[in-house]
C-alpha cells in the first residue's frame, strides 16, 4: 500500500506536469513498438486487394499461391520477422529507409523529392517584382523561429485525439543532408536540441550557380529580417552582371552512383572541397534565389508547382532535407528530400509559417538596426575538366527528364469540406473515390492506388500503404458508368465503397495494413539468400500495385493551405497530392508527357466532374 504522503506527492507531481507545457519529444520513449500483423490477416487482405485486377482464373491461381506461401515458406519467414520485432522497437525502420530511399539508384531530386508552394500569395504576398529579398528575409526569420522552437522543444507534440504521435522526423527538417554512396546513400543529421548540445546555425544561399554561407546567429541571437536582408542583398549584388558559377550543385540531380563517384573525385582534387561539402550538408537549410517568375493564382498553382519540383538544378542542393525557393516575383516554393521524413513534417512547418506571415501581414515590426555582422562567404569548389563534364552531363539528363514532366495544380472551387461533412461523409474518402471514378472513366479500367496512411502512433512509425482501389470502389465506378443502374443502386454502392475505405484506413493507421508486412517477409528471404517466394513473382502482385507499381500514387496534404507535389510512381501513372479546405479542394496531379495514355489536365477535369456527381448522389438520396 502507498502511504497517503506518497499519494499526495504523486498528485502534486501530476498537477505540476499538467501545468507545464508538453515538450516536443517528451513522449518518444513511451510510444508503443510497431506491431507485426498476423500472417493470416495480411494474406487475406492481400487477396482482397488483388481481386479487382484479376480474372476468375487468375484469382484462383493467386489464391493457390498464397495458400502455399502461408503453409510453407511464408510461415518460416513470418517467424523470423517476429524474432526481429523482439529485438527492435521498430522492425521496419532500417529496412524501409534502405529499400525505399537509400539503395534506390535513380536520380532522387526529381523522382523522390517533393516540391511545394508557399500559399502566401493568397493573402499578403501576391506576386510583385522587387519584393523577393525583403519577403525572403521575413520568411527566413520565421523559419529560424521554428528551428528555435524545435531546439528548445517548445513545439507542441502532435496527437491523434489524445494519442501522442512520433515526432522523431521533425529532427530531420534542419541540418540534414543525404550523402550519395556508390551502392547506398547515407543520411547525415547534425541537428541537436539544446539539451543534446550545440547545433549548426549557418545558412547556405545559392544564386546563379554560386554558393554562399553566413551564420544565422549573432551573439547567440537570431538575425533580424533587416540583417537577413543585408546578407541576401550582398549575395544578389555579388551575382548581378557576373558570369554564372560552376553550378556544382547540379551533380545532386544525377543518378546516385554517378553522383557518388563525382563527389569522390571532387574531394580527391582538393581537400577544401570536402570542407565545402560539409558546410552545405550541416547547414540549417538552403535558400535558393531563383530568377524564375512562375506566375500563380489561388486557383492555379501549376507554374509554381512545376518550378518547385523541376526548376534550375544549379541553385538547389537536391540532397538537402529542406530548400526554400525564393522566386523573383516574390512568391515561394520549397524542395525537400523525402528520405529523412514524410510530407507531414514540412506541411506542419509550412502551415506554421503561413499563419505567422498572415498574422504579421508579412511585415517586420521590430527594429531596423543592423548589427555589424560579417558578410556572407562564397564557397568556391576547385573543379577540373572531369567535374565540368560531369556537371554538364547531370544538367543534360535532368533537363531531359524535367521536360517530360507534366503538372496540373488547380483548385476545385464548387464546394469543399463543409458540404461533404454536411452529408456526414469523410472528406478524404470522398476525394479518393472521386479519383477512382475519374481514373476509371478516363482509362476504362480500375487504377491501383496508393494512399499514404500514417503509422506515427508507433515508435519511429512512418507510413503504411492504404490501397484505395477496393472491389467495392470498382463496383461503384461500374455502377456510375452503367446507364441502366438507378440512383438508389449507385448510392448504395457508393456507401459500401466509403465504409470499406474508412475501415481499411483506420486499420492501416493501427499497424494492421499488409504491404509493409509483405515487404518485411520479402526482405528476410532476400537477406538469407533464399529464392524470391512465388507470391512476389505472381503477375497480380505487380498488377495490383505491389513492389511500387501503383498507377495512382496519392496523399492527403491535410486540411490547411499547404500543398505539395511528387512525380508518378510508374511511367504510365499519376502523382496526386491534395488539400481540402471548407470551400474548395486543391489538387496537384503529375504525369509524364512521353506516356500517351496519361494526361494530368484531363484527369483533373474528370476528377472535377466526379466530385460534382458524388455530391449530387449524396444530395438526391438524402443519406
Amino acid at each position: 500500500m502507498k502511504s497517503s504522503y506518497q499519494v499526495k506527492e504523486e498528485e502534486m507531481a501530476n498537477q505540476l506536469s499538467e501545468s507545464l507545457p508538453e515538450r516536443t519529444f517528451q513522449y518518444q520513449s513511451s510510444l508503443p513498438p510497431l506491431p507485426v500483423p498476423s500472417l493470416e490477416m495480411s494474406l487475406s487482405k492481400y487477396l482482397d486487394a488483388v481481386q479487382p485486377f484479376a480474372s476468375e482464373k487468375e484469382f484462383k491461381a493467386t489464391v493457390d499461391t498464397v495458400r502455399k506461401f502461408q503453409e510453407g515458406v511464408g510461415k518460416e519467414l513470418h517467424q523470423k520477422l517476429l524474432q526481429r520485432a523482439k529485438t527492435k522497437k521498430n522492425w521496419l525502420e532500417e529496412w524501409w529507409l534502405d529499400t525505399a530511399y537509400l539503395e534506390v539508384r535513380i536520380p532522387s531530386q526529381l523522382n523522390v523529392n517533393f516540391g511545394g508552394m508557399g500559399p502566401y500569395l493568397e493573402h499578403c504576398w501576391p506576386p510583385a517584382e522587387g519584393t523577393h529579398l525583403q519577403r525572403a528575409s521575413i520568411a527566413i526569420w520565421h523559419t529560424l523561429q521554428y528551428w528555435n522552437l524545435l531546439r528548445t522543444e517548445r513545439l507542441a507534440p502532435q496527437k491523434a485525439g489524445k494519442t501522442a504521435l512520433d515526432m522523431d522526423q521533425f529532427k530531420m527538417l534542419f541540418c540534414t543532408c543525404k550523402v550519395p554512396g556508390v551502392k547506398k546513400d547515407t543520411i547525415h543529421n547534425y541537428f541537436k536540441t539544446e539539451s543534446e548540445g550545440p547545433c549548426p546555425s549557418h545558412l547556405v544561399v545559392m544564386c546563379r550557380g554560386r554558393i554562399f554561407t553566413f551564420d544565422a546567429l549573432c551573439d547567440g541571437q537570431i538575425l533580424t529580417p533587416p540583417e537577413l536582408l543585408r546578407q541576401l542583398s550582398y549575395v544578389k549584388e555579388c551575382c548581378e552582371g557576373e558570369p554564372e558559377g560552376d553550378g556544382v550543385s547540379a551533380l545532386t540531380s544525377e543518378e546516385r552512383t554517378r553522383w557518388a563517384k563525382a563527389r569522390e573525385h571532387l574531394i580527391s582534387i582538393d581537400p577544401h572541397n570536402k570542407t565545402i561539402l560539409e558546410t552545405i550538408q550541416s547547414s540549417l537549410f538552403v535558400v535558393s534565389l531563383d530568377d524564375a517568375t512562375p506566375y500563380s493564382t489561388p486557383e492555379n498553382y501549376t507554374n509554381m508547382m512545376l518550378e518547385s519540383l523541376a526548376g534550375n538544378p544549379t541553385i538547389r542542393w537536391g540532397d538537402k532535407s529542406h530548400t526554400l525557393i525564393v522566386f523573383s516575383d516574390g512568391t515561394f516554393g520549397c524542395n525537400c528530400d523525402h528520405a529523412p521524413y514524410d510530407g507531414m513534417v514540412v506541411i506542419t512547418f509550412s502551415w506554421y509559417l503561413d499563419q505567422q506571415i498572415k498574422a504579421t501581414e508579412g511585415k517586420w515590426k521590430g527594429s531596423d538596426t543592423v548589427r555589424p555582422i560579417p558578410c556572407p562567404e562564397e564557397l568556391v569548389f576547385t573543379v577540373d575538366e572531369k567535374i565540368r563534364s560531369d556537371i554538364s552531363h547531370a544538367k543534360q539528363q535532368y533537363l531531359e527528364s524535367t521536360q517530360d514532366l507534366q503538372v496540373a495544380c488547380y483548385a476545385f472551387t464548387a464546394f469543399g469540406k463543409a458540404a461533404i461533412k454536411q452529408k456526414k461523409l469523410n472528406p478524404d474518402t470522398f476525394v479518393q473515390l472521386a479519383m477512382q471514378l475519374a481514373y476509371y472513366r478516363m482509362h476504362k479500367q480500375p487504377g491501383s492506388c496508393y494512399e499514404t496512411a500514417t503509422t506515427r502512433r508507433f515508435y519511429h512509425g512512418r507510413t503504411e500503404t492504404m490501397r484505395s482501389c477496393t472491389q467495392e470502389a470498382v463496383n461503384w465506378c461500374a455502377a456510375m458508368m452503367d446507364p441502366t443502374c438507378d440512383v438508389n443502386a449507385k448510392r448504395k454502392a457508393m456507401l459500401l465503397a466509403f465504409n470499406k475505405h474508412n475501415k481499411l484506413m483506420a486499420e492501416a493507421q493501427e499497424g494492421k495494413g499488409f504491404d509493409r508486412h509483405l515487404l518485411g517477409l520479402y526482405l528476410i528471404a532476400k537477406e538469407e539468400g533464399r529464392p524470391t517466394p512465388e507470391l512476389f513473382m505472381d503477375p497480380l502482385y505487380a498488377k495490383s500495385g505491389g513492389g511500387g507499381n501503383f498507377v495512382l500514387s496519392s496523399s492527403l496534404a491535410g486540411y490547411t493551405t499547404v500543398l505539395g507535389a511528387t512525380v508518378p510512381m510508374v511511367h504510365h501513372g499519376y502523382g496526386c497530392f491534395y488539400r481540402i479546405r471548407d470551400d474548395r479542394i486543391m489538387i496537384s496531379i503529375s504525369a509524364w508527357k512521353s506516356c500517351h495514355q496519361t494526361d494530368a489536365a484531363s484527369l483533373f477535369n474528370n476528377f472535377s466532374s466526379s466530385l460534382h456527381e458524388m455530391l449530387h448522389l449524396a444530395t438526391t438520396s438524402q443519406l
